[in-house]
Parts: structure tokens; C-alpha cells; sequence
């Protein structure tokens, strides 16, 4: 599966407004024009008007998708992450997305009492990886939100991780709760969570999906890994999400698949009341677009 088959299916749903706290980045700035050029969205850019309009003008390909971008000046950082954060809340846009602003500062306002996007539920990170030579997506949830997750927690992001796999077209994802072994080791908390994940799942309690673990990284991704050590599972070797159980975890297989195995990605903040994009600085303009691509699709939904 491709990830340029998500800006694909972005295009062809109802167009939808993205909010852009502190727009005036290089990088982001070009993923937006690039999101323009594709017809995946529109786009509100909150931020210094001067500085946005001046890297815009810089980029090649901006002047043809001028009318979908709306340059909204902010004085400050905080100043833009609250105005774009009121744009969603109030249904001017359907998806924020963070721009050269700290993550802090866009969460602040996400969190707010009168204003924000809260629903009550947990905010997770969830990532759709394109690895070379892999037949399925790997979604990765949570690498970038969640510390130190606990059993309920844990529900709510593998539930929000379910919603996304749904919206990009996986009906019933496979679910591998990683731990570092196979079976429940009363001394790793990992593979008890795990146990009873698996066990609310089949008792109805964790829907619109199929979950089986403690399960390796290893066996939840190799059919050979996981006939080798006699696993018998409808997860082993075909997991579509694989939920880690620390953000350690999945901080470093995150950017174990971008920097070793050359994997492209697209990720979002799921469990508000629209998608975030949040993406990292390092990230490239590429992946940003993938974000965008993902956030469409799930708002969409």
C-alpha cells in the first residue's frame, strides 16, 4: 500500500479547511502548497502575515492555488495557535495543523476549557508508515504523546488508533500489543496489559477490530517469525497497528523505520474533536503532505 494512495482518496472526499498555527515555516509553507496543488484542502495560515507571504512567494507552484490559502496575521505564536485552534472549534476548519510554534504552546490551546478541541478522551500519536518492501501499512501508535500509558489509556489509544485505520480504508485492523516476549510474564507489566487487551477484545469491550498479544515485534510482523516459534494467531505476522507500551518504544521504532528502513510516514494527533498535525521540525516537506493527506481522510470520517 502506498501513502500517495491517501492524497488520492483525500481528494475525492468532501473538501475540508485547515487551520495552520504559525505558519511562516519554510517546510510547512511548502507541504501547504503542495496539499493546494494536489486539491486535498484549504487552508486558513495564522501567523505573522509578513514573514508567510514572503516565504510563499519564494515557492515554486504557489501563485496557481493562491484562492485556497487565506493569510490570517497573528502578533505572536501564542496569539496564532489560539486563533486557529477558535477556527476549528467553531467549525471555520476541520483539521489544525502546527507550524513553527513549540508543541506546548498548540497544545495549550487545544486543552482549553471554552475554547479548545477536548472531548474528554485521550490524545494519541498515531503513525501510517509506507515501509519498502512490506505488502500492508504498519501503523504506530503511541510515539510521540502518552509517557507511560496505563490499561485504560491504553484502550483509548488503541481505540484511536482503530478510527484512523478505519478512515484510511483497513475495516477490521489487526492489533498487536508489543511487549519484548510472546507469552505473560507476571514481571513485565507490558505483557499483562496486553493479556487482558486481548481478553476485552474478545469479550466485546475493544470493538472494530482483531486484537492478540503480548506479541514480539517480530512475530506481529513476520509470518515466518511467528510459524518458527509455533504461534498461532489471526494477529501474528499480519498486524495492521502495533501498540507499544511506552512512548520509548515507539519513539524509537518510529524513527528506526524512517532512518534505517527508509520508510515514509504520515502521522496525526487523534482523540480530539478534529485531527491535529503535528509533526516534527525534522520532518520533511514529504511527510508533512502524507500528514495532511491522513488528517483529510480521517476528518473526512
Amino acid at each position: 500500500m502506498k501513502l500517495m494512495n491517501l492524497i488520492n482518496n483525500a481528494k475525492a472526499q468532501t473538501q475540508v479547511t485547515v487551520a495552520v498555527a504559525a505558519a511562516e515555516d519554510e517546510e510547512v509553507l511548502e507541504a501547504v502548497v503542495e496539499a493546494v496543488s494536489h486539491g486535498l484542502a484549504r487552508f486558513l495560515l495564522f501567523g505573522n502575515r509578513e514573514k508567510i507571504d514572503q516565504i510563499l512567494s519564494g515557492i515554486r507552484g504557489f501563485s496557481a492555488g493562491r484562492e485556497a490559502l487565506n493569510v490570517v496575521h497573528s502578533p505572536s505564536q501564542e496569539e496564532s495557535a489560539k486563533d486557529a485552534v477558535k477556527a476549528v472549534h467553531s467549525g471555520e476548519a476541520n483539521v489544525l495543523m502546527k507550524g513553527n510554534i513549540p508543541t506546548s504552546t498548540i497544545l495549550s490551546a487545544v486543552l482549553h476549557k471554552e475554547y479548545g478541541l477536548r472531548t474528554g478522551k485521550v490524545l494519541s500519536h498515531v503513525a501510517v508508515f509506507e515501509v519498502p518492501d512490506y505488502d500492508r501499512f504498519v501503523i504506530v501508535t503511541d510515539a510521540a504523546m502518552n509517557i507511560a500509558p496505563g490499561l485504560q489509556e491504553k484502550v483509548q489509544i488503541l481505540n484511536n488508533a482503530v478510527k484512523v485505520a478505519n478512515a484510511i480504508g483497513i475495516n477490521m485492523p489487526k492489533v498487536a500489543p508489543i511487549a519484548a516476549v510472546e507469552v505473560v510474564n507476571p514481571a513485565m507489566q507490558a505483557t499483562l496489559d496486553a493479556a487482558v487487551l486481548t481478553q476485552m477484545n474478545h469479550r466485546g469491550q475493544i470493538q472494530n477490530c482483531i486484537v492478540d498479544g503480548p506479541l514480539a515485534l517480530d512475530n506481529a510482523i513476520s509470518t515466518h517469525a511467528a510459524e518458527h516459534k509455533g504461534i498461532t494467531s489471526a494477529v501474528a505476522g499480519q498486524a495492521d497497528i502495533l501498540l507499544v507500551p511506552a512512548i520509548e518504544v515507539g519513539n524509537a521504532l518510529y524513527k528506526s523505520l524512517v532512518y534505517f528502513a527508509k520508510a515514509e510516514a504520515g502521522a496525526i494527533i487523534a482523540g480530539a474533536s478534529a485531527p491535529i498535525v503535528l509533526t516534527s521540525r525534522a520532518d520533511t516537506a514529504k511527510s508533512k503532505l502524507y500528514s495532511l493527506a491522513l488528517a483529510v481522510c480521517t476528518a473526512n470520517k
